[in-house]
């Protein structure tokens, strides 16, 4: 049986959980601060849309690269990137610029998501991609489940710009391991391979890649509607403090997290399909339920039953994904392509929910993303369809993920 290199597993995952955790320290104060110095709710939109939008079109052209070019480059430059421009919020002092300088994390970012998920699928065993995929990605959820309730605190005890400090320290911490750890590129093995460039456009004619691309798009904008204005809701109509609204924030992508290697390990051995429709069903039912809160305890459950959703579809979603990339034998065009959805998603929802505070009121800016993932589940179930999955433990007797050298 196959064994994963725990080394490089190690160093993408510690490296994951290090950016992310100084990511989500300040993302969940970013939209009162932007309140705060005066911006609507299409501004507010606009801070996170502009992060999005880079990415967007970044996003697949980093991944093509990563499959010609090797994962590693693309991974240092991109936390050293992060690193400069997360300080640069530090120097902010207007909505403009605070737009400006996520447009720019937004191009460092699409750097290192495509290479490192690229890089965790190009290393995963025969068989067990969901609980591979599903433990990896428990580096990002618990990074933003900690975030947040670090930067409340800090917010608290001390001022935004030591909010901003950490998460600099945190990228750059992240990069140092990525620099030092990870093997060259001749080891990488994208480099024993010709691999030609798959366009974008590609999505557009694969059934199936069009049914993950949709459903991660959906969940995105349902994350870009809550991290917007969520802390919003939270601090407008229920006067919750910055350590609240991180316990808010926190609660549901921990919950999150915590599905991510049990349900990983079931996807290697039930029906992926159907674990993304149970998990879809779950997100659309908790982002109406924050337009029906009228308590802190019913935001807490909303934001818990978010996370369950989130928790059983997306490990279930990223092993789909690993098997077409290996399929195709173009992983970093697979991860850029879903990345690509989730940033258009978060873009999508973030906007869409701003025009909907706008015009309406804020509570009506939760249903935008429901009634989004209630259309792109829909159309996952009828674009899947087409032919039976078969479990991966079915074929392959594998057993449980092997972390041995």
């Amino acid at each position: 049986m196959k064994k994963i290199d725990k080394k490089i597993f190690g160093t993408l995952f510690f490296s994951m959980f290090g950016t992310v955790t100084g990511v989500g320290i300040v993302v969940p104060l970013l939209p009162v601060y932007a309140s705060n110095l005066g911006a609507s709710g299409v501004y507010i939109g606009l801070i996170f849309g502009a992060f999005s939008i880079s990415r967007t079109f970044f996003l697949p052209y980093f991944g093509r690269q990563s499959d010609k070019k090797g994962r590693k480059p693309f991974i240092i430059i991109g936390l050293f990137a992060y690193t400069l421009v997360s300080l640069a919020f530090i120097l902010s002092n207007s909505v403009e610029s605070l737009i400006a300088i996520r447009f720019l994390q937004g191009i460092a970012s699409a750097m290192i998501m495509p290479a490192v998920q690229a890089y965790v699928g190009d290393i995963t065993p025969p068989g067990q991609e969901g609980f591979t995929m599903g433990l990896f990605n428990m580096s990002m959820f618990l990074g933003l489940s900690i975030g947040p309730l670090i930067g409340g605190v800090i917010s608290d005890r001390f001022s935004l710009d030591t909010s901003f400090a950490a998460m600099g320290f945190l990228t750059f911490l992240g990069f140092l391991l990525s620099f030092f750890l990870l093997p060259p590129i001749k080891s990488e093995q994208v480099a024993s391979r010709k691999i030609k460039p798959m366009a974008w456009k590609w999505v557009l004619h694969d059934r199936d890649m069009a049914g993950l691309f949709l459903f991660r798009l959906a969940y995105a904008a349902c994350i870009g509607v809550i991290w917007s204005f969520l802390p919003i809701l939270a601090d407008l109509e229920f006067s919750l403090s910055s350590s609240s609204i991180g316990i808010l924030v926190t609660i549901g992508v921990f919950a999150s997290g915590l599905l991510h290697v049990p349900m990983g390990f079931m996807a290697d051995r039930v029906n992926r399909k159907m674990m993304i429709v149970g998990g879809g069903l779950i997100i659309t039912y908790a982002i109406f339920s924050f337009d029906w809160a009228s308590s802190f305890g019913d935001l807490l459950l909303a934001s818990v039953l978010f996370g369950l959703g989130g928790g059983i579809a997306m490990p279930a979603l990223m092993a789909l994904a690993v098997l077409k990339g290996n399929e195709i034998d173009a992983m970093g065009s697979v991860m850029g392509l879903l990345a690509m959805a989730h940033s258009l998603g978060m873009l999508a929802g973030s906007l869409l929910a701003g025009l909907m505070m706008d015009v309406s009121r804020l509570r009506h800016a939760f249903p935008s993303g429901a009634v989004l993932m209630m259309l792109c589940l829909g159309l996952f179930i009828v674009l899947t369809c087409h032919k039976k999955e078969v479990p991966a433990q079915a074929d392959l007797k594998t057993g449980p993920l092997d972390l041995g050298g």
